[in-house]
């Protein structure tokens, strides 16, 4: 008698296994060979410049979809070519606690977390933020433009190895001469000559407070044409840059 019952199929677990092992491990090569990457970049950067960072690449992009050319000014410069009082200014500015952190400054975070709990309860936005140099130097050599908590972890990730290879004298160097002045403009030493024809070892501390006091939005304030805003950014600089701690 013939037997009618459907076959069993007794592949189909070990072919789902085999396919689970097989994405197991090519999520693992995947992660694996983005941090082996991460690393070897970190180290490398930490004794070579710059050349180019994601922000740039994506602005040349974004200019050419729109029809139009994208040339940007960079000029790659040593820490001791850089005014001291530029350095000061950032500190003062961008991050006080600098020296005594290793990439996150907890008592920053905690305070930005208190004032935007307070805009928003009164309806207004977000008005404080708590990156620090370490972390916005991490964002801008390594990260796409974007906001996300995966671009956040990343450059959380990027933070810590860079604290762990580079000294802080290294990140300040990096930071001052990938950070964006205006549009187009790339670094302390560029953005130096196209807005006061010299170079930045030549700066005033006036000078060097105006530069930092945009870079909260380097497109939206310039240097050219100083709002009040920018201007009271400034003075609040200039008072905050005799007390600031300097890299070794």
């Amino acid at each position: 008698m013939r037997d009618l019952r459907p076959p069993l199929r007794q592949a189909e677990p070990e072919n789902r296994f085999k396919w689970t092992h097989f994405f197991l491990s090519g999520l693992a090569l995947f992660v694996g060979g983005g941090l082996a990457a991460s690393v070897l970049s970190v180290v490398l950067y930490a004794w070579i410049p710059v050349p180019v960072t994601p922000l740039m690449v994506f602005k040349s992009i974004e200019a050419g979809f729109a029809g139009e050319k994208m040339a940007y000014e960079k000029d790659w410069v040593s820490l001791e070519k850089i005014q001291p009082q530029v350095i000061r200014a950032a500190i003062a500015s961008e991050d006080f606690r600098f020296i005594q952190h290793a990439g996150f400054d907890f008592e920053a975070i905690r305070k930005a977390i208190e004032t935007n709990k307070r805009a928003e309860r009164n309806g207004r936005k977000r008005v404080r933020g708590a990156s620090t140099i370490s972390q916005q130097t991490a964002k801008n050599v390594f990260l796409w433009p974007s906001r996300s908590w995966v671009r956040k972890g990343v450059e959380a990730w990027f933070t810590i190895l860079m604290e762990s290879v580079w000294s802080k004298r290294r990140i300040m160097e990096v930071y001052l001469n990938v950070i964006e002045f205006g549009p187009g403009v790339y670094g302390v030493e560029a953005a130096s000559r196209h807005y006061f024809k010299k170079p930045a070892a030549r700066l005033t501390s006036a000078e060097a407070a105006l530069l930092i006091a945009v870079l909260p939005n380097p497109i939206r304030f310039r240097v050219d044409r100083p709002s009040a805003y920018v201007r009271y950014r400034q003075s609040a600089i200039l008072r905050r840059m005799p007390y600031v701690e300097m890299p070794d």
